[in-house]
């Protein structure tokens, strides 16, 4: 009897399935991280930053426009931002650009 070339038994199938996918997810948590120092850095009269009030500097945020900020309020202890920098990260509101550490907008948002 001839062997068959493609085998398909459920074992080999689920091991190579696994190994499929977690090559996907190892990859999709490793680009970001390498190519975030690439990203442009977002400007304060982008669009989206007008419309989020974003400001590169939590000390230059206008108090009266923006009732809900408060001086510790800084992109830096946001939920939504990460870093490896000291200086610059990115924001999961304003994809594919860095944002400034010391940043704020109205998406922000604690850190637990």
């Amino acid at each position: 009897m001839e062997q068959s070339i493609i085998d398909l038994k459920r074992r080999n199938i689920l091991k190579k399935s696994l190994f499929g996918l977690s090559a996907v997810v190892a990859a999709s948590i490793v680009a970001p991280s390498v190519y975030a120092d690439d990203l442009p850095e977002v400007t304060e009269d982008d669009p989206m930053a007008i419309a989020l009030g974003y400001k590169k500097d939590t000390a230059t945020v206008d108090g009266a426009v923006q009732t809900k900020h408060t001086a510790e309020q800084s992109c830096s202890s946001c939920a939504l931002y990460t870093s490896k920098s000291d200086t610059l990260g990115t924001c999961t509101i304003f994809a594919g650009k860095q944002v400034s550490a010391k940043g704020w907008c109205t998406a922000y948002v604690k850190k637990a």
